[in-house]
């Protein structure tokens, strides 16, 4: 080996060794690292948000943005982070029992309430929320599905303890979970841990012993059967109701038809007076004998009744009345009829 680090060929027979090129494998490392930088950034410069989700990204810890479904860019080596949130799934709790597949398995501990008339039963309830903030979800709170858990939990005893056994095991449940929804949304805006209740379901409620059960069940049957006759009644009703109306329509035509009948007989005879009277002032003796002759007439429907027209013993003054009133078709009666 020479002074200035080169090898010649000696002559007993040993190869030279090569010299290390420390700036060739130095722009190897170079080159390397680039390639390895270029790709870290790469793939760390962009993210993608499918149509259920919405991305929290933050940069240097603080939240900076909010992003829709779609591809999006940021800035790479953890300068950004992005963290996804489910938003548009609608998610389940539930209460009182685990649900696995077709099976599930009673929590007595969750189910087990006291009512407002001191008797006990279990209700399960099926709950349903979405995260309706992602930024709130994520920062405002520790566990927010814990804390909406023991909110319903608290407001379901809370419904539960103010309402009747009757209520909760027969009529009552649609009132009992339209008041746990309104409770529950009225505290999660004051909370703002970023979800939003959906609906609130009881699965099932009944008493804890089998006797109790077969008791409300014969109740519940009962009340059943009584509907259907109060049901039965109601369309006997609706179909007697227009009949009845149509025939006391009848009767009301019928007595308004008798009402003006009535009134143009009395109008009628009103008129026949009317003329009478006329005639009567006109010819008052004249008159007054015609009355007193039909008077007759109708008193004494079967006599005949003669008209003197002369004086003394004279029979052959005396005409017969009918002959008077037949309009003169009638031929005057002897004296000797």
């Amino acid at each position: 080996m020479e002074v200035n680090g080169t090898y010649r060929w000696s002559p007993n027979g040993n190869q030279p060794k090569k010299q290390i090129d420390f700036k060739k494998i130095r722009n190897i490392v170079i080159i390397v690292l680039v390639v390895l930088f270029l790709g870290a950034a790469a793939t760390t410069c962009w993210y993608t948000v499918d149509d259920k989700q919405q991305a929290v990204v933050t940069t240097f810890g603080k939240v900076t943005d909010v992003t829709d479904a779609g591809v999006h860019f940021k800035l790479p080596f953890g300068i950004q982070q992005v963290q996804m949130v489910d938003v548009n799934v609608y998610q389940k709790i539930e209460l009182g029992y685990t649900s696995d597949g077709d099976s599930y398995k009673v929590n007595e501990s969750e189910s087990t309430m006291i009512t407002g008339d001191y008797n006990i039963v279990n209700v399960d309830f099926f709950v349903e929320y979405r995260i309706s903030d992602p930024v709130a979800y994520l920062y405002s709170s520790n566990k927010p599905e814990l804390i909406l858990k023991n909110l319903i939990q608290s407001q379901v005893r809370n419904v539960v303890g103010s309402s009747t056994v009757d209520s909760v095991l027969t009529d009552g449940k649609e009132d009992i979970q339209r008041q746990v929804k309104d409770l529950v949304t009225e505290i999660l805006q004051e909370y703002n841990i970023g979800l939003t209740l959906i609906d609130v379901r009881i699965q099932d409620a009944e008493p804890p012993t089998n006797e109790v059960i077969e008791a409300f069940k014969a109740v519940e049957t009962a009340k059943q059967r009584a509907e259907a006759v109060v049901n039965e009644a109601l369309a006997y009703q609706n179909a007697q109701i227009p009949q009845a109306q149509a025939e006391a329509d009848k009767l009301i035509q019928n007595a308004q038809y008798l009402k003006q009948a009535r009134i143009n007989e009395a109008i009628q005879q009103v008129a026949m007076f009317n003329a009478m009277y006329e005639e009567y002032a006109r010819n008052p003796d004249i008159t007054r004998s015609r009355m007193y002759y039909e008077a007759i007439s109708q008193v004494l429907p079967g006599v005949k009744v003669y008209i003197n027209t002369g004086s003394g013993e004279d029979v052959q003054m005396l005409l017969p009345l009918e002959s008077l009133v037949d309009n003169g078709t009638t031929t005057p009666s002897t004296p000797n009829e």
